[in-house]
């Protein structure tokens, strides 16, 4: 069974930390992980009603990865070079971040969560605003077509997806030749990673977007995480054509697994 090794999951001083450093160390100790806790707080972080909140996340990660019994190290980013969140992400398995909300606008890095998502190489985890706890990973939607993307994520979520209760692939309007279908390709290839998906296609009628068929999908399946590439294509165009990448990124509904 494959593990992750490295994870890597950002802190800062607003009231989404406690949740997303506990599934963090929850994942870490599943996989028998090191945690790499990194202190993304912007200077404003450290004045008025979130100051000490911000002054405390070293000793809460700290206190916390020690009680758990998880190898753990805590750093602050260096912000004088624009350097620093590629000599952190590029040596983990995993990054684990909360999507800013309107109180993480002035109090995070700006480059969490996106800018990281598109430099760092390795597959974030992304929860929403006010995430509350809960089990992450037991019930997946792959939302996955013959793409570099989807199949990169694919890749980098197999210790999650090795270790799910149910998984549910997920891909609207199929590609197939006289022999095969993509679909069947991919169940066949999960299987041989010890994955036993089942299949949920969607016809592409004109009557409902990919974005609003895999949410269809995802309410009879009640998954607890999505795993789907990011950016397959240019920015712009993603910005431009509404497409499912912004659309998780700037109004997750739940957890999401992201490669690029």
């Amino acid at each position: 069974m494959d593990d992750y090794k490295d994870i890597l999951v950002f802190l800062d001083a607003t009231r989404d930390t406690p949740a997303r450093l506990d599934l963090a160390i929850s994942i870490a100790r599943a996989h028998g992980a090191r945690l790499l806790g990194v202190d993304v707080s912007t200077p404003e972080a450290f004045v008025g009603d979130t100051k000490d909140a911000a002054i405390g996340l070293q000793h809460m990660f700290e206190t916390r990865v020690a009680r758990a019994g998880v190898e753990g190290r805590y750093r602050a980013v260096d912000h004088s070079t624009a350097a620093w969140k590629d000599l952190y992400a590029h040596f983990c398995d995993l990054v684990i971040a909360t999507q800013p909300g309107d109180e993480g606008a002035k109090l995070v890095w700006p480059e969490v969560p996106e800018g990281v998502l598109l430099s760092a190489g390795v597959p974030m985890l992304i929860l929403p605003v006010g995430w509350q706890p809960a089990p992450v990973g037991e019930d997946i939607v792959l939302a996955w077509n013959p793409s570099r993307e989807a199949t990169r994520a694919a890749h980098d979520a197999l210790p999650l997806l090795e270790r799910a209760r149910h998984v549910t692939l997920f891909e609207f309007a199929p590609s197939a030749d006289h022999c095969d279908t993509a679909p069947d390709l991919m169940l066949r290839h999960l299987r041989s990673h010890g994955v036993n998906a089942e299949l949920f296609t969607w016809p592409d009628d004109a009557a409902m977007s990919p974005v609003s068929a895999l949410f269809a999908c995802l309410g009879t399946q009640e998954a607890d995480l999505i795993v789907a590439g990011a950016y397959g294509h240019s920015r712009f165009r993603e910005k431009l054509l509404n497409g499912v990448t912004c659309r998780f990124l700037e109004h997750p509904l739940l957890p999401m697994l992201m490669s690029h």
